[in-house]
């Protein structure tokens, strides 16, 4: 929910504001986990191309 809010085009700030159980640290999070993921799909996609 985090990503797509973001990539509609919400700042973090107005996450935060819109989502008060939520903080700086979780939408940071939350990219990191994004960033992580897509760099074991990478991964999976290079080791399993053939």
């Amino acid at each position: 929910m985090i990503l797509e809010l973001l990539s509609s085009g919400m700042s973090i700030e107005e996450i935060l504001e819109d989502y008060d159980d939520l903080e700086r640290e979780d939408i940071l999070a939350t990219l990191l986990f994004a960033t992580r993921l897509d760099r074991v799909k990478s991964i999976y996609q290079i080791a399993f191309k053939n």
